[in-house]
């Protein structure tokens, strides 16, 4: 019985990431639409196009699956499952109830960005394999990009961790009874901002989804690839950003943490679609920054300010005499 409550917990926790990762797409289109005065999906599950995602599959597995000839095959075939699933690792760290994680490890919050980062070994590899110029290009700058706004993002991150005294994310979220972190003055206001721009980075969203610039590189690292193989890197992209949500919810607003009148996984899933509609918000508003611009941004902006909450934050706990 202690081998199947972890078992059940592993699949129902992974079957409603997936499903929602898949309907992450169909929400993103109509957002995309409202905002461009378009009706977006709607036929394919009329009225409101709820089968979309379902198509979408269907489509994807039915096409050929092709191999560039001069391709690495080895890396070319690896890498959709280098980007998808430590995309999905990401899910075992996230707190769904009081106390309840698959993984629940008292360094969980190092864990989670420990295997986020493995996403960017996959993108390289597919950009090295294709054997194709603007893919090989795509990567680079995804490698530039993520060991850039890592270090912003690591910086926010240890905001909330030292206000919790503690680098597990289920003892962050018993720290937040009282008030989430996002509303500790000054210090959670900086440290949420500098997450949510760095993780549009992170997730391959505009102002700074440079490695998909499609007038510049044909649509990136994943240009030779097409069928399931695409979809991998399609589902693995919107699974790395619903976890980095997932994430935010956790440290900065509370987690499952909520009113009695909803269950605590319920309040997880609407502060993730929150920080969702929240970056969704900001890539459809704004236009595309250039690399340098965007690595300026993160070297000169983000970084130094990063920087000075995190000794504002530890000043705060020292001034309190110890974790909030």
């Amino acid at each position: 019985m202690n081998l199947l409550q972890p078992l059940v917990l592993i699949v129902l926790v992974l079957g409603v990431a997936l499903t929602i990762t898949a309907y992450l797409t169909w929400l993103e289109r109509k957002i995309a639409a409202r905002f461009q005065n378009r009706v977006g999906p709607y036929f394919v599950g009329y009225p409101h196009g709820w089968l979309q995602p379902l198509a979408d599959v269907v489509k994807l597995m039915s096409k050929e699956d092709i191999v560039p000839f001069h391709a690495d095959r080895f890396l070319f075939n690896l890498a959709p499952y280098l980007v998808m699933v430590p995309a999905l690792l990401g899910f075992a760290f996230i707190p769904v109830a009081d106390k309840l994680a698959v993984v629940d490890h008292p360094f969980s919050l190092l864990f989670f960005l420990a295997f986020a980062s493995l996403s960017l070994l996959g993108i390289f590899a597919a950009g090295w394999a294709s054997n194709n110029k603007y893919a090989l290009l795509s990567a680079l700058r995804m490698v530039a990009m993520l060991a850039s706004y890592e270090v912003p993002l690591v910086l926010s991150l240890l905001v909330p961790a030292l206000l919790a005294g503690s680098f597990q994310l289920t003892a962050i979220v018993e720290a937040q009874r009282a008030l989430p972190f996002v509303l500790k003055p000054v210090v959670g206001q900086i440290a949420f901002l500098v997450f949510l721009i760095a993780a549009l980075a992170e997730g391959n969203k505009s102002p700074l989804d440079l490695t998909e610039a499609e007038s510049e590189l044909i649509a990136g690292y994943n240009i030779e690839y097409s069928g399931m193989k695409f979809a991998l890197f399609y589902a693995g992209e919107y699974a790395h950003t619903f976890a980095i949500t997932g994430l935010a919810a956790t440290v900065f607003l509370g987690g499952h943490l909520g009113p009695a009148f909803l269950p605590g996984w319920i309040w997880l899933i609407l502060k993730m679609l929150f920080v969702f509609l929240l970056m969704l918000w900001v890539r459809w508003s704004m236009l595309r920054l250039r690399i340098d611009q965007a690595l300026m941004l993160n070297w000169k902006v983000l970084f130094p300010l990063s920087l000075a909450n995190l000794f504002l934050a530890a000043y705060w706990v020292i001034y309190r005499g110890g974790a909030a």
